[in-house]
């Protein structure tokens, strides 16, 4: 990859409303213009879990106005890395994408105090993704 690229990536999940905003939102906060943010879910809820958007605000990020997308293939061969979180099956594969799958609790039907350590993990992912796929 040259070193002007931006490196894209997918975070996936079935609703697209807890675990793959998260890692969106941290990944664009942390990472700023230097990477190319996608979420999308199999299955899109029809909003982001309220106690996700609350876990968030309570780290500075607001997340209240996202909303799950639907994945499309065409997301997916348009990304350089794709994250799934719990997809299965369901999601494409392409030759020459890197795949890396998280094995994140599901924060579906979970109070905040449930959501803080998915929350937590996820941010800690996201700083080890920024360091192998940005340039310094």
């Amino acid at each position: 990859m040259p070193d002007t690229a931006r490196p894209t990536v997918l975070f996936v999940c079935v609703h697209n409303a807890g675990r793959s905003q998260m890692a969106a939102a941290f990944l664009t906060h942390l990472a700023g213009d230097r990477v190319e943010v996608r979420s999308a879910g199999s299955t899109p809820a029809d909003a982001v879990n309220p106690s996700v958007v609350a876990a968030m605000a309570e780290v500075g990020i607001d997340i209240s106005a996202e909303t799950p997308k639907v994945l499309t293939v065409e997301a997916v061969r348009a990304s350089d890395v794709v994250i799934t979180m719990g997809c299965g099956d369901t999601c494409p594969v392409f030759p020459g994408k890197r795949y890396l799958d998280w094995q994140l609790p599901d924060p579906a039907g979970q109070g905040v105090d449930a959501v803080r350590p998915i929350r937590d993990e996820i941010k800690n992912r996201i700083h080890t993704l920024i360091a192998e796929i940005t340039v310094p």
